[in-house]
């Protein structure tokens, strides 16, 4: 059953196939255990964690950007054209942020995500007694609730660190205020769920778009070694490099299904055709079969995605056809200047960012060209485009790493440093490029490796939680020439000094009225 499917009925929008859904009881007004009686509402329920919890933090409207910005404002390398207005973004990037100024815009993002856990603790809990349901199917329910769960509880402990943890519903009004747990019992969850949902969950090794966009097996087992790559950093630093080393070859490997980066096509041999680039044929498709591991779906008939309004700067508004557009992700100088200006494609004018109007003379600020969308843009102000949230590059970049930090710089480490390198220095051969990286220290190799992150997952939102996780800043000397300086101390683009504190984000006020337990420890704040 398609996600899209399930889009329809969350937002109501009634075709005739929509008679049954109208007359069924909503989930709220039914105990979990009533609402657990058939097939299609084990479906339905697991089907909802698909947009609430973890999805949701790429959920924004046109002005207030997404919540999985946050990082990207605090880091000084991103700006909102609207911050004056929206005052989680301007206090992020100014770094007086607290509990109070943003409280409100954290509450609702604390809600979300403990929204798409408690979802999920139902489903895990009442799909084994479902009737009717086959036990491959309850397998594979239960695997998609478990990664959602997960993922939910990965943003939380990253963005608030200590929180609390729950695994069962909310049956009665007994033990609702819970005190937060360390980081490394969250981290034991979300490795549990995630370890059951890739061994028991029979999920398809097919890709994710392929997969009539659900979760697959690819899917779990990236997440995984992105997580056991999570924690061997800040502020667990549990050295599980080993796992993530030996979990990410398997997916190159092909245990998980078949990926590998979209090539470039050529006008000739050895000419890029740079409007048919990888990151242009990325643009313009939906969503890549082969090199998107797991994806957020969008439809424009049901549930649209905000991207494409963020590939505009505001005053370039009347020029295209939504009524607003806004520069909620432009990239600073600084951050631009950590690619190579001649060799790197990605910074090249119309791959990763544009700065004119095609057909006029008209230029402005940098802005994400890979969220540029022709027809939304200029035809039907209407997108549904999917959004790729975790991709190959991200595996072999987690593979490269964790390879040099576990077992050094080995041959393989290298080659998968160079397949991501080596698409982006289009006019550079793999040999060189293989030659310069292989001669490199452990040290040395990784920040290679970090320097790669930075600029490649951009539109993944990994800068920030990269900062954090290796407490090590990017500075780009030159242009292209990048060096590591400590985090804490360090002074962003808006001549803030970032301090311990801002390794994560404060707790909402709100939150902390409603729930005595939380205690009055605010994370520094």
């Amino acid at each position: 059953m398609k996600i899209k499917h399930i889009l329809l009925l969350l937002v109501m929008v009634c075709f005739t196939a929509c008679s049954d859904f109208l007359e069924e009881e909503p989930l709220s007004e039914l105990a979990s255990e009533q609402f657990f009686s058939e097939p299609d509402q084990a479906y339905s329920a697991v089907n909802a964690l698909y947009r609430t919890g973890a999805p949701s933090m790429t959920d924004g409207g046109v002005y207030d950007g997404m919540p999985v910005m946050l990082g990207a404002y605090m880091s000084g390398f991103f700006s909102n054209e609207y911050a004056g207005q929206e005052l989680h973004v301007s206090n992020t990037q100014q770094l007086t942020l607290n509990g109070d100024n943003i409280g409100n815009y954290l509450q609702g993002r604390w809600r979300e995500l403990y929204l798409g856990i408690s979802r999920a603790n139902n489903a895990i809990k009442y799909i084994p007694e479902t009737p009717g349901l086959s036990d491959a199917e309850r397998n594979q329910l239960i695997a998609e609730a478990k990664f959602f769960r997960a993922y939910s509880y990965y943003y939380l402990v990253r963005f608030f660190g200590p929180v609390p943890l729950t695994t069962e519903p909310y049956d009665s009004l007994e033990d609702l205020y819970l005190e937060r747990s360390p980081v490394a019992d969250i981290y034991v969850l979300i490795e549990a769920d995630l370890k059951d949902a890739l061994d028991n969950g029979g999920l398809s090794t097919m890709s994710m778009v392929n997969n009539g966009k659900r979760i697959t097996a690819g899917t779990v087992a990236t997440l995984l070694s992105e997580v056991y790559l999570t924690m061997s950093g800040a502020p667990l630093n549990a050295n599980r490099y080993g796992d993530a080393a030996s979990l990410a070859q398997k997916i190159i490997n092909g245990t998980y299904g078949s990926y590998s980066l979209v090539g470039h096509d050529e006008l000739n041999p050895g000419e890029v055709d740079l409007e048919n680039s990888a990151y242009n044929k990325i643009r313009k498709s939906d969503a890549s079969a082969e090199e998107h591991i797991y994806i957020k779906e969008f439809d424009a008939a049901i549930a649209t995605s905000t991207f494409p309004r963020y590939s505009y700067p505001t005053g370039f508004s009347q020029d295209v056809l939504y009524d607003i557009a806004n520069g909620a992700y432009q990239p600073s100088e600084s951050f631009l200047d950590l690619y190579d200006p001649d060799n790197d494609l990605r910074v090249q004018e119309k791959q990763y960012f544009h700065t004119t109007l095609e057909g006029t003379d008209k230029t402005f600020p940098p802005t994400p060209y890979m969220w540029h969308d022709d027809e939304a843009m200029f035809q039907t102000a209407q997108s549904g485009k999917d959004q790729a949230m975790l991709g190959y590059a991200d595996v072999l970049l987690i593979a490269a790493e964790a390879i040099a930090k576990s077992s050094g710089v080995t041959g393989d480490a290298v080659n998968y440093l160079a397949q991501v390198r080596a698409r982006a220095y289009w006019d550079t051969d793999m040999e060189t490029i293989t030659g310069n990286l292989s001669g490199l220290g452990v040290n040395e190799f990784v920040e290679e490796v970090w320097i790669e992150r930075h600029r490649e997952l951009v539109f993944e939102f990994q800068n920030w939680f990269d900062i954090v996780r290796t407490r090590k800043f990017p500075v780009a000397s030159s242009p292209g020439v990048v060096d590591f300086v400590e985090v804490i101390g360090h002074t962003t683009d808006q001549g803030k000094q970032i301090e311990e504190k801002h390794m994560l984000l404060p707790l909402p006020e709100p939150e902390i009225q409603r729930n005595p337990s939380l205690g009055t420890d605010n994370n520094g704040y």
